[in-house]
């Protein structure tokens, strides 16, 4: 009898047990893992720019690049996270023209010249226009027969004074890229 008695109270400690089924406990979602990305990762121009140079030279932190190639030329724009602008493009074409040419064709009116950068370079400000701020300019003809131009894009609103300091800046930078490495 005891027998049947324990086989009844186990059974019946089981049978309630499967009764009742217990709540699921929530579990957080997880945390979304933030990486760093290299600009070069992008491909194209990208392969040229370094977002640690770019911030050290230009003093804005970038974390977003974009790349095109079309025939001869190849773009990179970069900006930060969500942002529009401020955005910095740089621009490489492989070119015949020689010193000359560069400076009565390619060079615009009213540019500096700035030097120990290729082979000739100039830097200008344009006027903001169309919705964003001023724009710096940087352009050279490289040594390996690129034609390289770097702009920096400023937000509307944005002094044009802050665009042509920046464009000593942007020639420090320019003096970073290696057009070779393409």
């Amino acid at each position: 009898m005891r027998g049947r008695i324990v086989v009844a109270g186990l059974a019946g400690l089981l049978v309630s047990g499967c009764a009742a089924e217990a709540e699921p406990v929530a579990v957080p979602p997880p945390v979304p893992i933030a990486v760093d990305v290299a600009a070069a990762s992008s491909g194209g121009a990208c392969r040229l720019l370094d977002f640690a140079v770019i911030e050290q030279l230009v003093k804005e932190r970038f974390d977003v690049a974009a790349a095109s190639d079309e025939g001869d030329t190849h773009t990179c724009v970069v900006r930060a996270g969500g942002a529009t602008l401020p955005e910095l493009t740089l621009s490489v074409t492989e070119t015949t023209i020689d010193k000359t040419t560069f400076g009565t064709d390619v060079t615009p009116d009213k540019a500096a010249k700035v030097t120990g950068l290729g082979q000739q370079a100039y830097k200008r400000t344009i006027a903001a226009a169309g919705g964003h701020g001023p724009v710096a300019e940087v352009g050279w003809l490289a040594a390996d027969g690129r034609l390289a131009t770097l702009s920096w894009t400023g937000a509307r609103g944005s002094k044009r004074a802050a665009a042509e300091k920046l464009t000593g800046d942007l020639a420090a930078l320019a003096k970073k890229v290696d057009t070779r490495a393409l």
